[in-house]
């Protein structure tokens, strides 16, 4: 990708799931992947009640010049990335716009209270509808499905990267992800990084 420029700045992204689909890994990657184009980042994250099962949500703003603060404000998301379907939803309520561009990994993963029968975890279909609703335009991927296929669910969080890569708006692509990748994992976890990255890539038309 030969454009570096940004598409407004600061370009406001969250990554959001909950605790252990690897949230906090996903932001890093990009993040880094950004760094490494010249961009100015900042990270802030948020976390639920229980490291394993809460709400995970990462603000990254990137910018060409200046340095922001890491809380990107209430309506101003540019592009979500969302690891776990109704948290979409959720963080779209308080960070969409109608440009907003979602990504949603559409495996659930259910709390606790619907697990009981306390509560009701709502059909594909209504969540489908409900982030269409709430972005510009919204790409759905099974993600974790793929995922388990390459022998485990957390490179569900790789995929995802990969279809942000795929979508264009960021100055990113598999090149860079490989020497990111490269420097930052073990020489035994890269080829499957890379195959996800890649499926995360074919998934987003």
């Amino acid at each position: 990708m030969t454009n570096l420029a940004l598409r407004k700045d600061p370009y406001n992204i969250v990554i959001t799931g909950v605790g252990g689909q690897g949230n906090v890994m996903a932001s890093r990657v990009l993040a880094t992947m950004l760094v490494r184009r010249g961009f100015r980042v900042t990270i802030g994250e948020t976390f639920g009640m229980s490291q394993r099962g809460g709400s995970v949500m990462s603000h990254i703003r990137v910018s060409s010049a200046a340095v922001w603060s890491p809380q990107i404000p209430k309506g101003r998301a540019d592009l979500l990335v969302a690891l776990e379907p109704v948290e979409a939803i959720r963080v779209l309520a308080d960070y969409g716009n109608p440009s907003v561009k979602s990504l949603v990994n559409m495996r659930p993963i259910y709390p606790v209270g619907v697990i009981t029968g306390e509560a009701d975890y709502p059909a594909p279909e209504t969540i489908r509808k409900a982030v269409a609703a709430l972005s510009e335009t919204a790409c759905f991927l099974d993600a974790t499905a793929e995922a388990i296929r390459l022998g485990n669910p957390i490179w569900g969080n790789i995929i995802m990267i990969g279809a942000v890569a795929r979508l264009g708006v960021l100055p990113v692509n598999r090149e860079l992800f490989a020497a990111v990748i490269r420097e930052g994992m073990p020489a035994s976890r890269v080829e499957a990084n890379l195959r996800a990255f890649a499926i995360g890539e074919a998934a987003v038309a």
